[in-house]
């Protein structure tokens, strides 16, 4: 019987296809390394170069920040009332009107917040596509008007 040398290579690609091992499937991130490939990305000094005409003008676009991205889960006053429900949680984040706010005077440690995010919930907007003029605006947005001095 002769067998055409083109139908023997698929006969034989299909032996070794159906002899394969099934596709190993990658672990999906936790928290944890999301947050930590946040951090490893973090720029510090790329806020460096950022200026404002005026301080009100970073505060203006920080408002405009803050509505769009975290205003769902902090409320509209930053008080941490959004009520934001994800996977059937509701999201409580502090306010920041709190005393208690541990970046009311820490600008720096604010926009590294924003940026990386945290295991528990709040997203890490420098890797969601957030810039650092975003993050700073919005960084000031908050000192200036939802936190108590």
């Amino acid at each position: 019987m002769y067998r055409s040398p083109l139908l023997s290579a698929a006969l034989l690609g299909f032996v070794f296809a159906a002899c394969e091992a099934p596709p190993v499937e990658e672990a999906l991130p936790t928290p944890a390394d999301t947050v930590a490939e946040a951090l490893a990305s973090y720029d510090a000094s790329a806020f460096d170069s950022i200026s404002w005409d005026t301080p009100n003008d970073a505060v203006v676009r920080g408002s405009i920040v803050f509505q769009v991205s975290c205003a769902k889960c902090h409320g509209t006053q930053g008080l941490g009332d959004g009520n934001f429900v994800t996977m059937g949680d509701t999201i409580r984040p502090p306010s920041f009107a709190a005393d208690v706010f541990r970046f009311k005077d820490d600008l720096e440690g604010l926009r590294r917040h924003v940026y990386t995010g945290t295991e528990g919930g709040m997203p890490h907007w420098g890797m969601a596509g957030l810039k650092y003029r975003d993050i700073d605006a919005v960084g000031r947005f908050i000192q200036d008007r939802l936190t108590t001095n």
